[in-house]
């Protein structure tokens, strides 16, 4: 194992300081937690919190900022953060307006951000909760019941954050992130595994000319593995599933997402958008916005995913809002 790192067991830590250290206009680290906070809370909106396992920077701590997250709650690498961390989250963004959790659908982190929002309830703290399920592979997997969620939380992120930045109350705020995450599908592939530094090994091997469809974000089986084709046939094939699960139809409005999972070139990332695109304008679609990037990653794992998200008017808006955030900087139409 090579890796840019002291002793394994620290890397959380250090990671957190160094980040907080990296952005201090952005964000500050709650005293004996694992808890990043946007630095200036507006008092007057819906605080938004997420979090889950460390090694998919730059989620989530990299979206605190305007139009985005309020707190990001860092588990172990792979492993869901605690229910007290994420209770300190809670109890440190509030502002009387209540606080939006958006979950990805992973079973530990679905029952300690439940268990957190108990917590907090008890304390006279308004909390509602979104459960992000937009992995179209596979519908029971290794972690999870249901549907995974993966790389279309970052817009679920984005979205939400808007619409409480806005002003907008807590009941309207999680009613359209839900509609959102209604109409967010995404799909992820792996060319080669990741390393935990903790285990100090790959989390799962492929031969040389071996892929594997419909991986998770921690490396979770997929549907299938095959010989590997062209970037062409392999986004292809991602796409057919999603339209296979949602189809787009002609006039739709939709963003595309091609997310990198920590170790492919951007090059490829723009191949693999190329054929996305054209394979959408073939069916009528209107793209909206596209992102592409490493969004949600698997530390160093290579491969991609692909995130189609159909919108309507008030969708496209919240996404043109402008945010400013340590990964996302200045985005706006």
């Amino acid at each position: 194992m090579k890796k840019l790192i002291n002793q394994p067991e620290n890397s959380l830590n250090e990671m957190l300081i160094g980040m907080a250290k990296a952005y201090p206009d952005y964000l500050t680290r709650l005293d004996n937690t694992n808890v990043l906070v946007r630095k200036n809370l507006t008092e007057q909106k819906v605080a938004v919190v997420s979090g889950g396992g460390s090694g998919h920077e730059p989620t989530h701590a990299g979206y605190i900022g305007q139009g985005m997250l309020d707190a990001a709650v860092a588990g172990d690498i792979f492993t869901s953060p605690t229910p007290d961390q994420i209770y300190e989250a809670i109890k440190a963004v509030d502002r009387g307006k209540g606080v939006l959790l958006v979950v990805k659908n992973y079973s530990g982190d679905v029952m300690n951000f439940d268990m957190a929002k108990e917590m907090a309830e008890m304390e006279g703290i308004a909390v509602e909760q979104v459960i992000v399920n937009d992995d179209v592979a596979v519908e029971d997997s290794t972690f999870t019941t249901g549907r995974r969620g993966i790389a279309g939380t970052v817009l679920i992120h984005k979205i939400a954050g808007a619409a409480a930045e806005r002003g907008w109350d807590l009941q309207k705020v999680k009613e359209t992130a839900e509609k959102a995450i209604k109409s967010i599908h995404s799909m992820g592939m792996a060319l080669s595994p990741c390393i935990v530094p903790s285990a100090g090994k790959p989390n799962f091997t492929l031969a040389e000319d071996e892929v594997e469809i419909g991986t998770g974000i921690h490396g979770e089986p997929g549907t299938h593995r095959e010989k590997i084709k062209s970037a062409d046939e392999i986004t292809q094939e991602l796409f057919d599933k999603i339209q296979a699960d949602a189809p787009i139809q002609s006039g739709d409005d939709v963003a595309l997402m091609v997310n990198g999972m920590g170790a492919t070139p951007l090059m490829e990332l723009y191949i693999v958008n190329n054929k996305a695109h054209d394979l959408l304008v073939s069916l009528g679609a209107h793209i909206h916005r596209t992102f592409v990037g490493e969004f949600m990653t698997s530390i160093e794992m290579a491969g991609m995913s692909l995130t189609v998200l159909k919108l309507d008017d008030q969708l496209k808006s919240l996404l043109d809002d402008a945010a400013d955030t340590p990964a996302l900087k200045v985005i706006k139409k």
